[in-house]
């Protein structure tokens, strides 16, 4: 058999260092995404595990939420301001309230109703100010000023609850929950990666993989009844 020569032999080098040169890049690569992607994600993964759980388990970890019903009076110098509203609850026009009226709701039972939509009626302007762990509504008599409202908080169990499901958390932390996702699929797609590059030492690695994934499929196709 004829010996590859010193020409070959220096081709066939070349390409062995070009290769694991090539791995080192892809791998340095990854290791850097994937480091990044977990400390950006960390902190709110932990949040949603926990909540996770809690969820769960809502039935028997939820507390009893407090509920505190307020009652006053409007000064009856904005009564011109709230009677300006509209006459119905149309969809084109629930305006919030009045600056100065939400202002002075605010003073009295605590609840901000600043730029929320409101439902208007002709004898009556009704506010729904839900939040993240809470409740809240404002209703105000239109022709008498007199304002009844009614706060609830569920506690912090609830809060972090409400966080993890998106529940009345505002456009910031809608976007908040994107940028997590996001986070979270370049963690573990990287993770898959660094999985295949590693696994020829790991005999156990796709086994692994396999039993991750074979379990909620089990589970779903023979445990879940409709």
């Amino acid at each position: 058999m004829a010996q590859p020569s010193e020409q070959e032999a220096h081709a066939s080098a070349r390409l062995r260092k070009a290769k694991k040169a090539s791995r080192q890049f892809w791998l340095k690569q990854l290791h850097a995404w994937h480091w990044i992607s977990a400390a950006i994600s960390l902190t709110a993964m932990f949040v949603f595990s926990v909540t996770g759980l809690t969820l769960n388990h809502a039935a028997t970890i939820g507390g009893a939420p407090r509920v505190e019903t307020v009652q006053a009076q409007l000064a009856p110098a904005l009564l011109k301001a709230l009677t300006a509203g509209p006459v119905t609850a149309a969809v084109t026009d629930a305006r919030p309230l009045p600056p100065s009226v939400a202002d002075d709701v605010q003073r009295l039972v605590g609840v901000s109703a600043h730029g929320v939509a409101a439902e208007w009626s002709d004898t009556e302007a009704y506010v729904a100010v839900p939040g993240p762990g809470r409740d809240a509504w404002v209703s105000i008599d239109r022709i008498t000023g007199r304002i009844e409202a009614e706060k609830t908080d569920r506690g912090w169990i609830s809060f972090f609850n409400d966080l993890h499901k998106g529940r009345n958390t505002g456009t910031a932390w809608f976007w908040f929950i994107d940028v997590l996702a996001a986070a979270c699929v370049v963690f573990t797609f990287t993770g898959l990666l660094l999985l295949q590059l590693h696994a020829r030492n790991r005999p156990s690695t796709w086994p692994l993989v396999g039993l991750g994934t074979a379990i909620p499929l089990i589970i779903i196709l023979f445990f879940m009844h409709a």
